[in-house]
Parts: C-alpha cells; sequence; structure tokens
C-alpha cells in the first residue's frame, strides 16, 4: 500500500487527466455547434434552391424515405388540392336516387368490416355507411390483370370480397391485400392521381403427391420471362387457382352525394325540431344552425331513466326516435303517477339551460329511445349577441370616394401601361412578376399571370372568378389588394398591390421556427384579415405561411384567394379544397363546412410557426387525413410551446366546429381575449402603430431581395396586341 504522498499524487493525474478530458469535450462540442451552424446554413442554401426548381416528379417525391419525406414537406412550398364540383345542386341532392345493388347478408357483413377496419371510412356515421354498403356494385378482375395504374386519375375505391391484391409503387412491390380491405381511398375526396400500382395477384397451386411446385409467374434467375417447369403431379389439386379477383367498388360521385345528402337531411330535420321549440323561435338562421350542429343523439334502451324526479339536470332533450313516460311521485311513499306520452318532435328539459334545474318529473323510455341533446354550457356558448357578424362596418364617404377614383384610375389603364421588372414568385398556375407602372416609374404592383390552361384542365374557373370578384371589393389593410384584371388569348392577368417584404413562408424556412411575440404579431394580423371576410359570410380556405406577405412595415397580409367563397351566415359548403396539413376534419369527412374551417387552419399556424413544422404530417395525403382524423389531443407538443400557447392551439383545433375558439357566440372576441394573447395592443395592430417584430429590408419600390431568385420563364413574352380589359374575366 503507498504512502499518502504517492495517493496524492496519484489523486492529482486523475484530476489532470478529467481536466484534459473536460477540455477535449468542450472542444468537441464547439466543433459539433460550429458544424451543426454550417448544416444548417447549408440546410437553408439547400432549401433556397429547392423552392424556386421545378420538382422532378410527383412520384420520385413520393418515393422518398418517411423522414426525408417529412423534411421535404416542411421545407417545400405546399401544393393546395381542390375537388370538381359535384354537378349536383344543393338544393336538389336530398332528392337524388341512388342506385342499389342486391348482395348476401354475408357480402354486406364484409364490406361493413372493411370499412369499420379501415382508418379514414370507420370515421363515417352508422348511416352513411349503411348507404356505401348498399351502393356498392361487384367488379372482377383477372389474374394478373391492372385495377390501378401508378399516374392515372381516379375515381373509385375498392373492398376485397375474394382473391388478393399485389401493390406496387415504380415497379417495386409494397404489400399484398386479401379479403376485408379498402384500398383507393384517397380517389373518393378528391381528383388525384393513383400514388401505386394495384393488381390482381397471380395465386401459386399446390397438389398433392406432386414432386414440384411452381408459380404462374415464374422467373429465370436472369430476370427475364422463362417457360414454368412441368409438374409432375400423383394426386388432386389440394387448392384450385383463383382466375379471378372480386371486389365491391363506389365512385366518388357516389360517395360525395351520400355524404352530402346525410348531413343536408339532418341539419333540415334539426332545424325544424329546434324551430318547433318556443326558447329558440326568436333566433337567427345561423345560431339555430350552429345549435343543430351541436346537438348530440343520445340512445337509450327501454325502461332506462332519461331524467329522474330530484335529481339536478343541466341538458335539454328532443326525441328524435321512439316514446318517452312521464312520471311523477307526489311523495316518497307513493308510486310513481304515469301523467303523459311524449314521442318524436317532443321536448323537454328547457329549463335547464337557463340556469340549475331540479328535475320534478321522470322522463323513462318506453322501447327504445333516441334523443337529440344540448347541454347548458355548450348553449351559454352559442346563444350570444354575435355582434361580430350581424354588425358590419360600413365606409365612409370618404374612404369610399377614394376607391372610387383608384377603381376609375386603375379601369383607364392597359396591359401596355406596365413593364415586367422581376420575378417574386412561380407555381403550377403560372407566375407572379413585379411589374413598374410606365408613366410613374415609383409605382409598382405584383401582376399574377394564370395560364388559362391550367385553369380549364383543374376546373378552377369559377374558383378564379370568386377570387377577382371578392378581392376586389376587400378593402382590408391585412387582405393584399387587387386593382384590376386583363387577359389575353393565353393568359389571365391580375394587378394586385406589391408586398416587398417578402413570404412569411421564406423567413420561416430560413429561421427554423418563431418566438412567442413574432408568432402573436403574425397570428394578429391574420385574426384581423379572417374577422374582416368573417363579417361579410365568406370564408378563405387556404390558410398557410405561403399565402402571408410582408409589406415594407413587416404586417402580414393574407394573397391568393383562389379558393375563398362567399356562403354566408348559417350556410355551408362541400367542396373539398385546402392543403392536406392543414384541413379541417369536416371538410375531410364532408359533413359540409363554414368559417369554422379557418379557425381551424389558424390553429395549425400558430403550431407551424411556433415549431416550423404543422402538427399533423403523414409520408402521403391520406395518412396526413388520418392523422387529423385522430385530433389534437394525440399530437405530442415540443416544450418550446408554452402552456397558453398549447391551450390556444388546441381550443381552434376542436374536433366539433360549434367548440372551435372563434366560432363562437363572442366571436373573434373569444381569441382577442385568450390568454396567450394576454397584454397584446390590438389597436396597435390595427391602427399601424405597432412595431413589428421583423423589419424587412426594402430599398425602394423595385426591390425584390426579400424573395428567392427564380429561373427566367421560358415561354415567349405574350404579344401586347392580343391584351385587352375583360369584364367578365
Amino acid at each position: 500500500m503507498g504512502t499518502l504522498r504517492d495517493l496524492q499524487y496519484a489523486l492529482q493525474e486523475k484530476i489532470e487527466e478529467l481536466r484534459q478530458r473536460d477540455a477535449l469535450i468542450d472542444d468537441l462540442e464547439l466543433e459539433l455547434d460550429q458544424k451543426d451552424e454550417l448544416i444548417q446554413k447549408l440546410q437553408n442554401e439547400l432549401d433556397k434552391y429547392r423552392s424556386v426548381l421545378r420538382p422532378t416528379s410527383q412520384s420520385q417525391q413520393e418515393m422518398l424515405e418517411s423522414g426525408g419525406q417529412l423534411q421535404e414537406q416542411q421545407r417545400t412550398k405546399r401544393q393546395a388540392i381542390s375537388a370538381e364540383p359535384t354537378g349536383l345542386n344543393i338544393q336538389d341532392i336530398s332528392h337524388v336516387t341512388l342506385t342499389c345493388y342486391t348482395k348476401s347478408t354475408e357480402s354486406k357483413e364484409l364490406i361493413k368490416e372493411a370499412i369499420s377496419e379501415n382508418d379514414f371510412m370507420k370515421n363515417l356515421e352508422v348511416s352513411q355507411i349503411q348507404e356505401i354498403v348498399d351502393c356498392m356494385y361487384p367488379v372482377e378482375y383477372s389474374q394478373g390483370s391492372c385495377i390501378i395504374s401508378e399516374g392515372d386519375v381516379g375515381s373509385l375505391v375498392y373492398v376485397i370480397a375474394e382473391g388478393k391484391v399485389e401493390v406496387s409503387k415504380e415497379g417495386v412491390k409494397l404489400c399484398t391485400m386479401a379479403q376485408r380491405k379498402v384500398f383507393g381511398e384517397l380517389a373518393i375526396l378528391y381528383n388525384c392521381t393513383r400514388t401505386a400500382t394495384v393488381k390482381a395477384f397471380l395465386w401459386i397451386i399446390y397438389f398433392s403427391n406432386c414432386k414440384m411446385l411452381t408459380s404462374l409467374n415464374s422467373k429465370s434467375h436472369s430476370g427475364t420471362e422463362s417457360v414454368p417447369p412441368t409438374l409432375v403431379m400423383e394426386g388432386p389439386p389440394v387448392s384450385q387457382a383463383q382466375t379471378h379477383v372480386k371486389l365491391w367498388a363506389i365512385d366518388r360521385q357516389c360517395f360525395q352525394t351520400i355524404m352530402m345528402r346525410t348531413g343536408l337531411i339532418k341539419l333540415a330535420e334539426y332545424m325544424e325540431f329546434l324551430k318547433s321549440v318556443p326558447t329558440f323561435q326568436d333566433l337567427h338562421e345561423d345560431v339555430l344552425s350552429k345549435l343543430a350542429d351541436v346537438l348530440e343523439e343520445t340512445h337509450y334502451d327501454d325502461g332506462e331513466y332519461i331524467i329522474r324526479q330530484g335529481a339536478s339536470g343541466d341538458t335539454f332533450f328532443i326525441i328524435n326516435k321512439g316514446k318517452v313516460n312521464v312520471t311523477q311521485q307526489k311523495s316518497p311513499n307513493e308510486e310513481p303517477v304515469f301523467l303523459s306520452s311524449l314521442s318524436r318532435g317532443d321536448w323537454f328539459g328547457e329549463e335547464a339551460l337557463q340556469g340549475e334545474d331540479v328535475r320534478t318529473v321522470n322522463m323513462i323510455a318506453a322501447g327504445e329511445v333516441s334523443c337529440l341533446v344540448i347541454d347548458r354550457e355548450s348553449f351559454r356558448q352559442l346563444i350570444g349577441s354575435l355582434e361580430d357578424i350581424h354588425n358590419k362596418v360600413y365606409e365612409n364617404a370618404e374612404t369610399k370616394a377614394k376607391f372610387e377614383a383608384e377603381a376609375a384610375f386603375f379601369a383607364s389603364l392597359d396591359f401596355t401601361d406596365f413593364h415586367i421588372v422581376n420575378t417574386l414568385g412561380v407555381g403550377g398556375f403560372g407566375r407572379v412578376e413585379l411589374v413598374q407602372l410606365k408613366s410613374n416609374e415609383s409605382k409598382t404592383f405584383a401582376m399574377k399571370i394564370l395560364k388559362k390552361q391550367y385553369i380549364v384542365d383543374t376546373r378552377q374557373e369559377g374558383h378564379i372568378r370568386s377570387e377577382r370578384e371578392i378581392m376586389q371589393e376587400a378593402h382590408c389593410d391585412f387582405i393584399v389588394r387587387l386593382y384590376c384584371t386583363f387577359r389575353n388569348s393565353k393568359y389571365l392577368y391580375m394587378v394586385m398591390e406589391a408586398c416587398l417584404g417578402g413570404e412569411l413562408w421564406t423567413i420561416l424556412r430560413d429561421r427554423g421556427s418563431f418566438d412567442d411575440g413574432t408568432t402573436r404579431f403574425y397570428i394578429a394580423c391574420v385574426v384581423q384579415a379572417l374577422a374582416y371576410l368573417h363579417c361579410r359570410g365568406i370564408i378563405y380556405r387556404d390558410l398557410k405561411p405561403e399565402n402571408i406577405l410582408l409589406d415594407h412595415r413587416g404586417y402580414a397580409k393574407l394573397v391568393d384567394f383562389g379558393f375563398v367563397k362567399k356562403i354566408g351566415f348559417g350556410k355551408k359548403t362541400w367542396t373539398f379544397c385546402g392543403t392536406p396539413e392543414y384541413v379541417a376534419p369536416e371538410i375531410i369527412l364532408n359533413k359540409g363546412h363554414d368559417i369554422s374551417a379557418d379557425y381551424w387552419s389558424l390553429g395549425i399556424l400558430v403550431y407551424e410557426l411556433l415549431t416550423g413544422s404543422p402538427p399533423f404530417s403523414g409520408s402521403d395525403p391520406m395518412k396526413t387525413y388520418n392523422l387529423i382524423l385522430k385530433g389534437i389531443d394525440m399530437v405530442e407538443f415540443p416544450k418550446k410551446i408554452t402552456k397558453n400557447a398549447a391551450n390556444f392551439i388546441k381550443k381552434l383545433c376542436r374536433d366539433s366546429p360549434s367548440e372551435r375558439l372563434g366560432n363562437q357566440k363572442n366571436g373573434v372576441k373569444d381569441i382577442q381575449k385568450h390568454k396567450w394573447f394576454d397584454g397584446f395592443n390590438w389597436e396597435g395592430i390595427r391602427n399601424g402603430t405597432l412595431n413589428a417584430p421583423i423589419t424587412p429590408n426594402v430599398n425602394g419600390p423595385l426591390d425584390t431581395s426579400n424573395f428567392d431568385i427564380f429561373p427566367e420563364d421560358d415561354e415567349d413574352p405574350p404579344p401586347d396586341e392580343e391584351s385587352g380589359w375583360d369584364a367578365d374575366f
């Protein structure tokens, strides 16, 4: 054993060794940070190039591994989608007769089981599933034949009744599916190209006492087709080869008719119920519509107490099906006395909506009963002044005269009065160019150039007309102004306000994410824009960072009104449109949607600005939709999202539209008063006196430095003589 001096020396050596290791770790951590910083810088540069170059192909993007694909979705601009019009009049759809096909009980159960196991279709209502089962028709495919071809446009969804199918992508086998499986479901939501190939599976034949086993599609080792070897059979086949794959199918038109009709019939029925109740007779139509949305159907068995005498209650009931017996116990020692019987359309418990109600009678189900139910809290949230909807802000005489003079000035201009300076953005629709007024070079505008052929091919004519009409009437500081439009034989031109601060998407891409204060400012700008639209009965439907521009002050403005629609108040629309990561559940399920869909998207936007990516993002649109249908409560929020911000997001992203912040009795005021906005200067942002968190560097009307550099247009400029004002667009 060493002396004390030896031990002290050994200890000093160990301490020095540890110190050197700590110094080495510090150096390595510093080097790692520097490399991370370099990687981030290179990633940002790569993202900039990606954002301006055309993608190679949809199939190549989809072949990325899931991790890489999610990164792609976060860092490249997302394309919005829209279903083509259904072709059916909303007023007549409830009277449309659908063709039903005879099926055995076993077939019906097989289809129901397949639907109940499908991540998307299991969310449908029981009545909708029943109609889908009735309307599905049989189809057969022989061995090896193609059911779905990758890249083709599809409109059918299938359920496998007998046999198997093989799924492949770009020649690579992905999986095999058998009986009771659904495939092709994205095609019933909107017009889309198939992302994989599905073929009827080639079966293997087994024989008893055979010396060889072969497959009908055997190949040689070289990969080329070869002649199958001869089977030496000494007994009968144990299993026969399937010669056909049997499927059940339904097309998009039929599916959407079922979905829309179910919603419309239910809404009309519930509205009639509510109008018959004296308590609700003086309510506005839009309030009744919201009440109808929040009614929940509850079922009771024979003899079950719906209300028990003496209990406290906060629930109102409307009988939807069956009969309810009313009894009362006069004293504790007496048997309950029968008073009356209520049936479909009758209601009870309305006092509970006004305050605490002690039930004075028993309500007992006589047979199977279903009731439409609403509780006091839901009722109070929906019934209010609705000032934000009904008290429109009208422009004063001075403002009105200003806009009339502006309209007259732009009406006198022609396409030849503008000179193209630089490109601000490109997309499938065409390009956005910065243009200069030749007569006044200090005035510049953004000119959106849309290809007519693209509009026709994607059946967006109605959306473009709506965009033009609504944008030209929108006089809001948080919405990009549209001044005039032109056309020629090949293009449509929209001359808009130039916001040279750049795109919010670009800033988010370069920074990764925003802090609470920065996010709060941009969300406040968006809230002002949505409030302006919603109080005029207009829904936006494509909220995302890509559609938000900054002006020279750093204030945010909404742009790209391709999916806006004026629906009025208390009305719904059924077009499937939006960007997959941002669409609300009711749009996916074709339940009909209104302004509440914009508040769902607002919650998604808050999450993306705070984290750099949306909460719902799958490797393909269908996976994204299935994640959305699981709900915001299934999302694990990162620590960087504060408690108040998380609460704000979750209140905006409620599954039920009537429960969403902004869609209740106080409208947008509920958003402005949320804890996340405590202390925020709303008056300052409305007046433009609040300093923006990010002030873009804009050096004059020709400065496009805040935008990415895009390749030059490879098409020849349109001849001037074809240009002309298009009053009808």
